[in-house]
């Protein structure tokens, strides 16, 4: 009976997801593997379960594909994040009908592709004996496991867009222009696209910040005759030491960040006087096709996923390691560290010696 990779997409959608999947499924095919897909996230697993082969023939045009031809889901039963980060467990019995269908299917592997939350979750699988493999995804590119994760490259080719585009509109009316961005615990978003984008003050939840710095940069531009300025911020900066919450109804998900962009603009526009204006770029970030590197890196992904099934190398994540070979880590130390913008590293330091605020 030939030898079969399961795959499952979990969170929130992003730039890569398809090109993945299409990855495992043609380095498979070139190892006898059957890939087949699980529909609709984890739930996917469950009764009645989703599931259905892929074939090399599916994956025409998917390289180039925006979101996951799988479906997923960053809420429900599987959720092993909640509120502000804390680890959730996945209940036994939800664990015993994974295992059923994992075996009714033949499944070798399981190919779980998703970021810290969907990675926690994977992890529990493991922990329960199943034969799991993880595969980084989060635009966010916070997993300290990994030197990068798939669809962070093209969040921040959005985002840098979104400045160009601002820049004109910001200088012609004289205006302040805050653009928010995601990064819920880290600021990779903010700061790359910062630098690339031009802005002149970038805030992130890394670096502790404060108005009165940034009506400074505000005031010192305008004595040079720079009657503009643009402002990018990451959803997790806190504004007084408390993260902004746009919704905290739900006890099956994290918090969902959202507003500070809008909080700091009323705020610019009170102390200043300048008109002020908020644009919250939200899930343009995770939309679209990928750009050539997050597309070759997914193509990597998918390859080293492959060659850890066909090695039986389970309870681990693919990673891209600091030599830029392909590697990979337990799935215990991916999911346990932040990785974080270094408020004393090369890249903060550039900024500030372009005269860039970080608002402190």
């Amino acid at each position: 009976m030939g030898k079969k990779i399961g795959v499952v997409t979990g969170g929130g959608d992003c730039p890569g997801l398809n090109a993945v999947i299409r990855a495992i499924v043609k380095a498979g095919d070139m190892k006898d593997f059957t890939t087949i897909g699980i529909r609709g996230g984890f739930d996917g697993l469950l009764t009645p379960v989703q599931a259905a082969p892929l074939t090399v023939r599916d994956m025409d045009g998917l390289l180039i594909r925006g979101g996951t031809i799988l479906g997923t889901a960053n809420s429900g039963r599987f959720s092993s994040k909640t509120g502000q980060g804390e680890t959730r467990k996945i209940s036994e019995d939800l664990m015993i009908q994974v295992r059923q269908t994992i075996e009714a299917l033949g499944l070798n592997a399981l190919v779980v592709i998703g970021g810290d939350g969907t990675l926690t979750t994977a992890l529990q699988m493991h922990e329960s004996g199943l034969p799991v493999i993880g595969v980084p995804k989060t635009i966010d590119n916070d997993l300290d496991a990994t030197q990068q994760t798939f669809g962070f490259d093209t969040a921040v080719a959005c985002a840098v867009d979104a400045l160009d585009r601002l820049h004109s509109t910001a200088q012609s009316h004289n205006r302040v222009m805050v653009l928010e961005v995601m990064g819920r615990y880290a600021g990779w978003i903010a700061t790359y696209a910062g630098l690339a984008g031009g802005a002149d003050v970038i805030l992130i939840p890394e670096i502790k910040f404060n108005m009165p710095a940034i009506e400074k940069k505000i005031r010192s531009r305008e004595a040079t005759g720079k009657l503009f300025t643009i402002v990018i911020v990451a959803e997790g900066a806190k504004l007084d030491e408390t993260m902004v919450v746009s919704d905290n109804d739900k006890t099956d998900r994290e918090v969902r960040l959202g507003g500070i962009g809008y909080a700091i603009a009323e705020k610019i526009q009170e102390k200043t006087g300048k008109e002020s204006r908020c644009v919250v770029l939200g899930h343009l970030q995770r939309g679209g096709q990928p750009t050539h590197w997050d597309r070759q890196l997914c193509t990597r992904f998918g390859v080293q996923a492959v060659h850890m099934a066909a090695t039986g190398n389970f309870g681990k994540m693919v990673a891209l390691k600091p030599n830029g070979m392909m590697g990979s880590v337990d799935l215990k130390d991916a999911v346990n560290r932040i990785r974080s913008v270094d408020p004393n590293g090369e890249l903060v330091l550039t900024a500030r010696t372009l005269g860039i605020c970080f608002g402190d």
